[in-house]
């Protein structure tokens, strides 16, 4: 099969959908199939083009058997409002003739990864003009989340991104979502179950922790007695990082808490300047996908705030990696919110932007190990049930040939209860 992957992020981006967009092309090429993929230079989290990358040129590589074409795109070093417009439509533009340049090659399916939704009319126009299925992923709901976060504010806008995005789920052959409420809002806007698909985010279920994790912890000046509250990733606008900050500090006569914070995003500064004085914080910079397991395997609670106005229209991608490391989570969430429901199974679930919640689940997991290793047991038991890699990559693989096939429907009705479930 051809397959052709159309998305903004991709490796060596070590989190958010880079990741999962660069370990789906991968394993596809592995197994037998001829993937391109059209992106940009690598730039997210930090908001600022990787050094050994030039963000003006086009460029031409191969990653683990995949060929991978680089567009030019201009990053805003504060992604404001109008330049987030702006820094999408540069990738928008600049990938045009990359695109065309596949006009020959003719793949049988393209798939577009959201964001960006502002790509959706290029990829159309060339399935129908090359008579390839089009192929829409849906990582996050990036017209309700901007203007729901407030990152969008002109009505105009809202207008006219909510014109493209119905276009785009009227005419792609499929439509693929992270999650069971992400699904549901898509029937909601009048995509049929034919053609819905369930594509969660995967775990590496190896992730267990290791002599590298005791290092870690050792290296950071952590106690091997103290309990250690982790947060990875995207440090954004989505994820209300201000309420790490006031947990830290009110617990800061605690010495048996030590919090870590490792990432990179316009939010980490301001996180730096809040914690500055409180001994038991420690940052750290994105590990190297080697490095991750042994991060994560460093921690014995993870936390996992979100904001309110975020709820139902993106999952964050790195609770999968939470639950496969057998160690409890923390979330903030709103009750009857799908990342609340979930969470409750595996941990606790607190009010978005309470911090005194948040310290109270701290404290009651931080004094009862027993019940930490139970929630984590929980939560990694279901990662290996719903999130493996190859079982999640392999029912994709399977969806492609139906489509490219001529056959049916996608999943009917899959909740994120049972993979695969009709």
């Amino acid at each position: 099969m051809k397959l052709l992957i159309y998305c903004l992020n991709y490796a060596p981006e070590l989190t958010g959908i880079g990741k999962y967009a660069a370990e789906q092309a991968e394993w596809l090429a592995m197994h037998g199939h001829d993937v391109r993929v059209i992106t940009s230079h690598p730039y997210y989290p930090a908001w600022r083009v990787a050094d050994d990358h030039c963000g003006w040129r086009y460029q031409r590589e191969q990653r683990a058997g995949v060929t991978v074409f680089r567009a030019p795109l201009w990053v805003p070093h504060t992604p404001s409002s109008i330049k987030r417009l702006l820094h999408l439509a540069s990738f928008a533009l600049c990938s045009l003739p990359l695109l065309a340049a596949q006009w020959r090659w003719r793949p049988e399916v393209i798939f577009l990864v959201e964001p960006p939704l502002a790509c959706s009319p290029a990829a159309l126009a060339f399935a129908r003009l090359r008579h390839c299925k089009a192929w829409l992923h849906i990582q996050d709901y990036e017209v309700e989340a901007a203007f729901a976060l407030g990152l969008l504010k002109h009505p105009w806008l809202e207008l006219a991104a909510s014109a493209l995005e119905r276009h785009a789920l009227m005419h792609f052959d499929r439509i693929s979502t992270i999650s069971s409420s992400m699904l549901s809002l898509a029937r909601r806007k009048a995509v049929p179950d034919e053609r819905l698909v369930y594509l969660p985010n995967w775990a590496d279920l190896a992730i267990a922790p290791s002599a590298s994790s005791v290092a870690l912890r050792s290296a950071l000046g952590i106690p091997a007695h103290a309990v250690a509250a982790l947060y990875s990733g995207n440090m954004g606008n989505k994820q209300g990082l201000e309420i790490l900050a006031e947990a830290a500090r009110l617990l800061a006569g605690e010495t048996g808490i030590h919090f870590i914070f490792c990432g990179a995003g316009p939010g980490r500064a301001l996180l730096e300047q809040r914690c500055q004085d409180l001994p038991q914080v420690h940052f750290l910079a994105l590990q190297p996908a080697e490095q991750f397991p042994a991060l994560l395997g460093a921690a014995d609670i993870h936390l996992l705030p979100q904001r309110a106005d975020a709820a139902d229209l993106v999952l964050p991608s790195k609770l999968a990696g939470m639950l496969a490391s057998g160690r409890p989570v923390i979330a903030t969430a709103e009750a009857g919110t799908e990342l609340a429901s979930l969470v409750s199974q595996f941990g606790i679930v607190t009010p978005p932007g309470d911090a005194q919640a948040m310290v109270r689940a701290l404290q009651a997991l931080a004094e009862r190990p027993a019940r930490r290793g139970l929630f984590g047991a929980a939560g990694k038991a279901w990662a290996a049930s719903h999130l493996d890699r190859h079982a999640v990559l392999a029912r994709l693989e399977s969806e492609l040939r139906r489509l490219t096939e001529g056959g049916g429907a996608g999943t009917r009705g899959t909740t994120l209860e049972g993979l695969g479930e009709k």
